[in-house]
């Protein structure tokens, strides 16, 4: 952690107290969580602090937890042709910290003091994920609110015009979810004949994708490549 960072993490506690919780983060990052009822009061206080003034509102992020801390995937490991398996999905009960299944992380920038801080809010229910909207603290946040419900199903209350934003009106479902089918539920094509897009019943077959893992392959080290360009073997 460097110092800078620090610095201004005991500066978000100092004016935010119990208000926000400290997250795990990368050296460089500084993250927050806040409970849903303070998020408007926690965000206004990050804008209009003097030692803060997260004055932009870079991104707001929706987030998915399902079965977070499980693992489908073997890539510890992998067969001689570099492409590891798809194993049995494990199964358990969730890790206690991550109850809730939705959040939303939003990207605050400070141009005053040029410092970054991510904040995280966890809805509390499941079946119907809603959080305020910021739109009346930053008004950038508009169209980010408006992806998350489209892509999440996160609902933020307040908003303005909440409706999808990357789909079409008509569409079903949303697509980030992980229990969204990664094929989707419908295929769209334009009908010449009815001179209209229709819907029809997926064609695609489903299967399990096998991802590569990238691993060292001594053929790309410097010393091989450049001996190869001089004719030098």
């Amino acid at each position: 952690m460097t110092e800078r960072i620090e610095a201004l993490a005991q500066k978000v506690i100092a004016r935010l107290g119990d208000r926000v919780r400290r997250l795990p983060s990368l050296p460089d990052e500084l993250a927050f969580e806040v409970e849903p009822e303070s998020l408007l009061d926690v965000c206004r206080t990050l804008r209009d602090a003097p030692e803060l003034r997260f004055e932009m509102l870079m991104d707001i992020a929706g987030i998915d937890f399902l079965d977070y801390g499980r693992d489908e995937w073997q890539t510890q490991s992998a067969t001689r042709s570099g492409f590891s398996r798809g194993s049995r999905r494990l199964v358990g009960p969730r890790p206690p910290t991550m109850e809730r299944r939705f959040g939303v992380a939003y990207q605050l920038l400070s141009i005053t003091h040029n410092e970054r801080l991510r904040l995280r809010v966890l809805c509390r229910d499941n079946e119907e994920p809603v959080v305020d909207s910021v739109v009346d603290i930053w008004a950038s946040a508009n169209w980010f609110e408006r992806e998350a419900f489209d892509l999440f199903g996160i609902l933020f209350r307040g908003h303005p015009d909440l409706r999808r934003i990357l789909t079409d009106y008509g569409f079903v479902g949303h697509p980030f979810r992980k229990d969204f089918p990664m094929i989707g539920n419908v295929e769209v094509r334009y009908d010449p004949e009815k001179k209209r897009v229709v819907y029809e019943p997926v064609s695609i077959v489903p299967r399990v994708v096998v991802p590569k893992v990238i691993r060292r392959d001594e053929r790309y080290s410097p010393a091989l490549r450049d001996a190869a360009g001089t004719g030098k073997q």
